[in-house]
């Protein structure tokens, strides 16, 4: 019994599945194309870090644009949360489209609009054309995710995918999130202007466009015919885990994307924490984050999917709950966020990796990650952020932070009720 409840049949060709690529990796690993696995991660995971990287580097450059454009915070969220909404819907539905047509006919030209569509973030002259040129950007970059994380398994060796999926999507968090406020903060004291920070940070897509377009393969379709002629899409709301896993990656959203889009706001006007300060401080979400993404899913391999994500929901309520009484003390400020994006971004690496890969009806497991991804992206990457623009707008800044608590809590809540699905916990699978 590898995942219960889980459709029987399904579950026992998943189970067999996984344990013959198990068994036979070391007789693969000696004929595999290592050398083009090192690329494709490092290609893709470039890639993925520069999705980031143009999603978040409008936070810390919004104290800016709200002065030219004349914004308001309800403004900030919702520019935030029409590219959430428009990611989500694209991830789940290219994510199924990606198994039919093939990876590399959606990973090329996504890497190259979103790259595009960055630069034209800095020409928008009113809120309107930035909101639409950002929900166009959310589903170039909604349709790079699923897909690229499904070419990253296609050209990895069974006994490294883990590892490579989760060195990809980490990159995410290290661009964005850590080293974004960094670059955004010291790309303006150069150009002294936003609008050119946005179009500097778009020439590396463009020239990773076609480097991935050279390097990368198109994989066989299906990769498991066998799996793939019986898999009904509707499988996937019948699936326990996943269901608690769309809503449990919306409480980890919320509280992490919340603080992506709105901390940088806090930490100038309301704690008064200057420019330069307020990027390295910011950058210990993405720093936590980083870490976070590889490190909670190994250690949910020894403890235990469920108990791994309880318990990192309940640290980062305590890290939140000391937020909120901190002052401008930029080291606790530094501490508190790299520890809270850190368990938060863990357990959506967790949520959207081991625990949606294991517990996707066989043959769906694209479209199952593509699926959970996208629910949380339009709820907890797209509507929080929004009603966090309208919280800071009415009730004042520091609000928010009520809102990023509330949703990890709930959280913890939530994962309390999944079903455990690690192999070592189960015992379902042999020790090889």
């Amino acid at each position: 019994m590898l995942i219960r409840r889980m459709s029987k049949k399904s579950g026992q060709i998943m189970a067999h599945t996984i344990y013959r690529e198990s068994k036979g990796s070391a007789v693969a690993a000696r004929n595999w194309d290592t050398a083009y696995e090192r690329k494709v991660v490092l290609l893709l995971g470039l890639g993925f870090g520069l999705v980031g990287l143009d999603r978040w580097i409008i936070a810390p450059l919004f104290p800016f644009i709200m002065q030219d454009l004349h914004l308001t915070y309800q403004d900030l969220g919702n520019i935030v949360g029409v590219l959430g909404i428009s990611w989500g819907v694209f991830a789940a539905i290219m994510g199924r489209i990606s198994d039919h047509v093939g990876r590399k006919k959606v990973i090329v030209p996504a890497i190259f609009a979103f790259s595009v569509l960055s630069a034209l973030s800095g020409v928008a002259t009113s809120l309107l054309s930035l909101a639409m040129i950002r929900a166009i950007m959310g589903m170039t970059e909604g349709a790079y995710c699923p897909t690229s994380f499904a070419a990253t398994g296609d050209a990895s060796a069974p006994e490294r995918r883990g590892l490579n999926l989760g060195l990809q999507q980490c990159s995410n968090a290290l661009f964005g999130l850590g080293l974004g406020p960094i670059i955004a903060t010291q790309l303006f004291a150069i150009v002294h202007s936003w609008r050119w920070v946005f179009a500097v940070v778009a020439i590396p897509g463009l020239i990773l466009t076609f480097f991935v377009y050279v390097v990368l393969r198109e994989s066989p379709l299906p990769q498991h015919p066998q799996l793939f002629g019986k898999s009904r899409w509707s499988e996937i709301f019948k699936t326990r885990n996943l269901l608690i896993s769309m809503g449990a990656l919306l409480c980890a959203m919320t509280g992490v994307f919340v603080l992506s889009a709105m901390v940088p706001s806090y930490l100038v006007d309301y704690l008064h924490v200057g420019f330069t300060k307020m990027g390295i401080i910011t950058s210990a979400i993405g720093f936590g984050g980083f870490i976070g993404q590889f490190t909670v899913p190994g250690l949910s391999d020894r403890f235990g999917r469920r108990q791994m994500a309880v318990l990192c929901f309940c640290v980062s309520a305590a890290c939140l709950l000391m937020l909120k009484f901190t002052g401008a003390n930029p080291v606790l400020l530094f501490a508190e966020l790299f520890f809270t994006s850190f368990f938060c971004l863990g357990i959506v690496a967790l949520l959207t990796g081991p625990i949606a890969t294991e517990s996707a009806p066989a043959g769906l497991i694209s479209s199952a990650i593509g699926v959970v991804v996208g629910v949380g992206e339009v709820f907890g990457g797209g509507v929080a952020p929004a009603v966090a623009g309208y919280i800071a707008q009415h009730f004042g800044i520091a609000a928010i932070l009520w809102l990023a608590l509330g949703g990890v809590c709930c959280g913890a809540v939530l994962c309390v009720f999944l079903r455990e699905t690690a192999p070592r916990k189960l015992h379902s699978i042999p020790s090889l």
